[in-house]
């Protein structure tokens, strides 16, 4: 079994409920493959922390951009919690290493093992709120996301990069823009794809993402930086 007091440490809070902490990581499947040892998965831990986080996101976001509109408050909220991001935060504390997973789960290194993670993200998170109350779980969001959210207003991730592509070129060219695959590496669990994306059929700039639709998107957000948009 894990050790889960050398995540505390990491974190720099002790839980008083070890159990809690225990289930945050504990996956559907590793309950299914371990019923004598794990009794509960993760899921309604994952279910309060979703809320937890979506509540302190939105109260530090309205009291940081006070001049900002609801629309664009709701996009960097997404953007800040998204899979991409809250994994991202889950793999710089290395809750990777105590995930409690099925044999066949813990093979996974792709796109499911980040969906595993961000979900795991938000199930600590409800853990933590019920061990140690609002204040705790606040603090843990604060450390872990809030110092995110310059990059994602400056490079403008907060936008749909191909909504905002296709208004431009519209505007200037007339025409629609398109994206063609470019290639693929990796291996089939971890595979990455390179898009372009063109204008009258030449190649604008490329981008990469583990899937088409996030590769598109990369592409649209440097075409627009290379078009100066």
């Amino acid at each position: 079994m894990k050790d889960f007091s050398e995540f505390e440490k990491r974190v720099g809070f002790t839980f008083k409920n070890k159990e809690l902490i225990k289930t945050a990581f504990t996956h559907r499947s590793f309950v299914n493959e371990n019923r004598d040892v794990a009794k509960e998965h993760n899921e309604r831990l994952e279910f309060l922390g979703d809320a937890v986080l979506e509540l302190v996101i939105t109260d530090f976001l309205y009291n940081k951009y006070p001049d900002r509109p609801e629309g664009e408050l709701t996009a960097f909220r997404a953007a800040l919690v998204n899979t991409q991001s809250i994994s991202a935060a889950a793999t710089e504390l290395g809750m990777n290493d105590f995930l409690l997973l099925s044999r066949g789960e813990a093979k996974d290194t792709g796109r499911a093992r980040q969906y595993i993670l961000a979900n795991t993200f938000e199930a600590f998170i409800g853990a933590l709120y019920l061990d140690q109350q609002y204040e705790a779980a606040r603090d843990f969001i604060e450390k872990t996301l809030f110092g995110k959210i310059e990059k994602i207003v400056a490079e403008r991730l907060w936008q749909d990069a191909k909504s905002f592509f296709q208004e431009k070129v519209q505007e200037e060219y007339s025409e629609t823009p398109s994206y063609e695959l470019a290639g693929e590496a990796g291996p089939d669990h971890d595979k990455k794809f390179i898009v372009a994306a063109l204008i009258s059929g030449k190649a604008i700039a490329q981008g990469e993402g583990r899937s088409k639709q996030e590769a598109e998107q990369a592409a649209a957000r440097k075409a627009i930086e290379v078009k100066g948009w």
